[in-house]
């Protein structure tokens, strides 16, 4: 048995996800066990569908084991979002592997490139910051001055997978983790990118496919039959979200809200809150955004840190790692990799999000911001759910 971990966000799955699942098991993965986002994800963004549907397609996909990654790991930067997935997967005791995408294709040069990174980091910091006073962002910084160090590496933390698997292979050393790195080459369709071909097309592409056109037959080329089916379900359905339909909720929480209560909130910092407390006269999401945003602040920061707002996630929330790892859905492999893992875990798994939050204030403190994200996404939908759903939620047991 050989268990292989991969972290994604399936927003939604598509026939690049489908090959990095077919070259995780060639290989030599017998069973996949994914840490998903949930109905948040790292964009900024609300999930296109609900995550217990989007982890039962995970399953019927070539996953085996779903478990879900915390709110507000979803909703927090590269370095936080690939620290929590990575503690998760560890935490099982049983994952042998953590294979991810990348634009290089190579852990030798991901690994060296990552080791220039922390020492640049450190030894010119100076440099770094005074990069970032004139209004660029800490990884524009900090590739900038690697630029004249180590072009290489430099060129490699340029690429947006490139950067997030260094973020996972820190957090791999970080914890001193036994999994081991294994990389594929992303091919075709460009993280983000809006061009598509050969079958290939990114999951923005899909998104704006999808929202420009709201029929499923406009990705089928793109994703696999039963993904296209259930989109097409829930487009019909109404159970399709938009970051859209929460304008009026979020403008309303801007506008209650001290300036105190915004330099609360997880990833505000540099005076931030005063900038985006000034932007409460907004009278439309986009204008509010576009009040904020700077070369420091990118669009994707503030859009979660109006989400982090609205569900309430502090800093205070982000010093504690997941308690708990709560299970969405799973096969029969999926059975079998709980099985090894019993008596190695780390922190407790299961499907009840009630039983899990009595484990200690921590855990009730997780369970209270997921439910209270489950909440808000229940009126990003087009056909507003009720409240309270995460407790009632009843996760997927593929049998077949």
């Amino acid at each position: 048995m050989k268990i292989s971990g991969i972290i994604c966000e399936y927003n939604p799955f598509h026939n690049g996800h489908l090959y990095h699942i077919r070259e995780t098991r060639k290989n030599g993965a017998t069973h996949i066990v994914a840490v998903m986002s949930g109905n948040f994800v790292q964009r900024g963004d609300t999930a296109i569908m609900d995550k217990l549907d989007r982890a039962r397609l995970a399953v019927r996909s070539g996953a085996d084991l779903v478990i879900e990654l915390p709110v507000q790991y979803c909703l927090s930067s590269a370095e936080y979002f690939a620290s929590g997935a990575v503690w998760l997967l560890n935490s099982l005791g049983a994952v042998d592997e953590l294979s991810f995408g990348s634009e290089c294709g190579d852990v030798q040069k991901l690994q060296k490139a990552l080791e220039a990174v922390e020492l640049t980091a450190v030894s010119r910091s100076d440099d770094i910051r005074k990069i970032m006073e004139k209004g660029y962002t800490y990884p524009r910084a900090l590739t900038s001055v690697l630029n004249g160090i180590n072009a290489e590496a430099a060129d490699i933390i340029s690429e947006p997978n490139n950067l997030l698997a260094i973020e996972y292979m820190r957090a791999l050393k970080k914890f001193s983790s036994g999994m081991k790195p294994y990389t594929i080459k992303r091919i075709n369709a460009a993280h983000d990118g809006l061009a598509a071909g050969n079958g290939y097309a990114s999951a923005s592409y899909i998104r704006e496919k999808l929202a420009a056109e709201r029929r499923a037959s406009a990705i089928s080329e793109y994703t696999t039959s039963i993904w296209t089916e259930a989109v097409g379900n829930a487009i019909r359905k109404g159970e399709t979200a938009s970051l859209s339909r929460l304008e009026r909720v979020l403008l309303y929480k801007l506008r209650s809200t001290t300036v105190e209560e915004i330099a609360a909130i997880s990833d505000v910092g540099q005076g931030l809150e005063h900038r985006i407390y000034g932007a409460r006269m907004a009278g439309s999401l986009d204008e509010l955004l576009f009040t904020v945003k700077t070369k420091r602040y990118t669009m994707a920061r503030i859009r979660r840190i109006m989400l982090s707002l609205l569900i309430g996630i502090t800093k205070d929330d982000m010093k504690q790692l997941p308690p708990y790892g709560r299970i969405l859905a799973f096969n029969e492999r999926g059975k079998e990799i709980l099985a090894k893992a019993k008596n190695h875990t780390r922190i407790p798994y299961a499907s009840s999000i009630a039983r899990l939050s009595q484990i200690s204030e921590t855990a009730e403190r997780f369970a209270e911001l997921e439910i209270r994200a489950s909440d808000v996404y229940g009126l990003a939908l087009e056909t507003v759910t009720s409240a309270q759903k995460d407790y009632r939620a009843k996760i997927m047991i593929d049998m077949e």
